[in-house]
């Protein structure tokens, strides 16, 4: 088994809100994340398989980029993660919350079984992973 991890870098704005609470009870939850906020963050999307006999690769790494590009980059970069995305109408956009979209999104558009992990990086000290399946 071979594991293979691309990394991107990406920005977005966002602001921890749920609509059903007040300003008060937005604000006791989350706190200073209520204010409108951006973060720079990098996602490292990690592939795992038996490279191709053939080709030596687990993955074409043009393809792995192209899947980003389209799921990733085009959704979320320089983009308001509550006022441009519906991701986050009814969930505020933390990094769990983040992650475990970007996991479903990058699981749904690559081979079934070939995503094994994406690790978000919210701050250069901060990240959270998502892990498909045992290794």
């Amino acid at each position: 088994m071979v594991r293979v991890t691309r990394s991107i870098h990406f920005s977005t704005s966002l602001r921890y809100w749920l609509e059903d609470l007040s300003a008060e009870e937005n604000r006791k939850r989350f706190g200073r994340e209520v204010d409108r906020h951006g973060h720079n963050y990098r996602l490292e999307i990690s592939v795992s398989g038996e490279p191709d006999p053939e080709t030596g690769m687990v993955i074409n790494l043009t393809d792995l980029k192209s899947v980003a590009e389209s799921e990733i980059m085009a959704r979320f970069d320089h983009k308001d993660l509550n006022e441009d995305t519906d991701y986050f109408q009814r969930i505020p956009p933390t990094p769990e919350n983040f992650a475990s979209l970007i996991f479903q999104l990058l699981d749904e558009a690559l081979p079934e079984g070939l995503l094994d992990r994406i690790r978000l990086h919210q701050t250069p000290d901060l990240y959270v992973d998502v892990i498909g399946r045992e290794t």
